[in-house]
């Protein structure tokens, strides 16, 4: 079943874009990250900066034209009650202007004068913290200053918590963006298969009995299109193929009928021994299957009229029809008409015809003496029950296809008779049943639609013959 699903373009295109949305997604979700961080450093950078340059404000030349260091109160009370924030200032000549705390200055004296590209450092357990921090060298009232500054790790609680939360908002973000990108990639990548979707439903209505069909081509994306118009091309050429053969099939068995019909009356007008009668029986059966072959042909071939008829009329006129030809093989055949009217949507010709052939194969494989029963309902079934040896279950599909004949077949048999009743039933959307009739034999059974009503689907309880 898997592998079959991954046979889907669908199920294809759909696999391919969840593998490119949650890559997509990660690569995005890691860049904002990174850039969030990145940007988290430069404003703490900046921050460091800006309190270098508050620090080399506050130098200025002392009464001896020395540098001195003044802190305004608020910048030095901040400092003086924060352990988050340290800094250092040095002059040109390194000389120490002011730090905090003591041992901060202690380490900076041992470093080399700053430069005016900045230096960053990182200071590892010193108190009990970790610091981050640069060194510059700035100008002041009193000239350049080296001024280093650094702040510990968690010190700007604000930007770490917003950090966090945007990492966070990310975090859960992410998947639902992606589940709802990949929801409208598979709607997208669906819609956009709708026109292959409807030209299967439609190629799917192609078959020998309706070859004028043809795909749609208009408003098809222009990769599906050329193979469209192939196919309707090739269907072209394959309706002309069928029309070929229907037409020598009409034309073979109408020009057949008529040295046929020459001969049958030589025949019946000799008198002669067995051997005459024998080919009397041969010429018999072959106009029975050029007959056939003529109603087949125009199955093919012509457009079936269908108008509102009474189901009781049509197969009383085809056993009435049939009758003397039954009483010639010393058979007998009975009508059991239903109550009232059976309306049905269908075509006279082919109904009646369809009921004769089954009347013909159920006397061909009836005994001398046996009776064919033909039934009618009132929901539209039409049942042909004869008392032969019946149909076995593994040939009841087959004996429906041409010139299909079992073990046991009467020699009076075309194997046509069967195969027109069905494509009749196909052409009225209808169905034939095969059966067992109750006392030995076969029930055929023909399921029509009720005028105004669709052909069922299924048959419930099988119909009986009466009689």
């Amino acid at each position: 079943m898997t592998r079959l699903r991954f046979q889907s373009l669908q199920v294809r295109l759909a696999v391919r874009l969840a593998i490119l949305y949650v890559v997509a997604t990660g690569i995005a979700a890691a860049v904002l990250i990174y850039q969030a961080y990145d940007t988290a450093s430069s404003l703490n950078e900046r921050e460091l900066s800006l309190r270098a340059e508050d620090l080399a404000r506050a130098v200025s030349r002392d009464g001896a034209g020395q540098a001195q260091l003044t802190l305004p109160v608020k910048l030095a009370s901040a400092y003086a009650a924060s352990i988050d924030d340290i800094f250092a200032v040095r002059d040109a000549g390194g000389r120490l202007l002011g730090a905090s705390p003591a041992e901060f200055a202690e380490q900076v004296s041992r470093w080399p004068l700053a430069n005016d590209d900045p230096s960053y450092f990182h200071l590892t357990n010193f108190g009990a913290s970790d610091y981050w921090g640069l060194s510059i060298e700035l100008v002041s009232a009193a000239g350049p200053v080296s001024v280093s500054v650094a702040r510990t790790a968690g010190a700007n609680g604000i930007v770490t918590s917003l950090l966090r939360e945007f990492v966070f908002d990310v975090v859960w973000v992410s998947p639902v963006l992606m589940l709802a990108t990949l929801g409208i990639g598979v709607f997208v990548v669906r819609s956009g298969l709708k026109p292959i979707r409807d030209i299967s439903r439609r190629a799917a209505q192609i078959e020998p009995t309706a070859m004028s069909v043809r795909l749609i081509g208009a408003n098809l994306p222009s990769e599906i299109k050329p193979l469209v118009d192939a196919i309707n091309h090739a269907l072209d050429r394959l309706e002309r193929g069928f029309e070929v053969q229907r037409q020598f099939t009409a034309n073979a068995a109408h020009e057949l009928r008529t040295p046929l019909a020459i001969i049958t009356g030589a025949l019946d007008a000799m008198q002669g021994n067995g051997e005459l009668t024998e080919l009397r029986a041969d010429v018999t059966r072959m106009n029975r299957l050029v007959e056939q072959l003529l109603r087949v042909a125009r199955l093919d071939g012509v457009a079936i009229d269908f108008e509102i008829l009474d189901l009781n009329g049509v197969a009383r006129s085809a056993v009435e029809l049939t009758a003397p030809w039954v009483i010639a093989r010393k058979r007998m055949v009975a009508f059991v008409a239903a109550d009232g009217p059976v309306l049905v949507r269908a075509n006279a010709y082919a109904v009646a015809d369809a009921v004769r052939n089954l009347i013909e194969n159920g006397v061909l494989n009836s005994p001398v003496g046996g009776e064919v029963i033909v039934s009618v309902g009132r929901d539209a079934l039409v049942t042909v029950a004869d008392h032969g040896c019946g149909v076995p279950p593994q040939d009841r599909e087959l004996i429906f296809d041409r010139f299909w004949r079992g073990k046991g077949f009467k020699a009076e048999g075309a194997g046509l008779g069967l195969a027109i009743v069905k494509e009749t039933m196909n052409a009225h959307s209808g169905k034939v049943i095969v059966s067992d009739n109750v006392g030995g034999g076969a029930l055929f059974t023909l399921v029509f639609a009720l005028a105004g009503q669709a052909a069922p689907s299924s048959l419930s309880g099988g119909a009986r013959s009466k009689g």
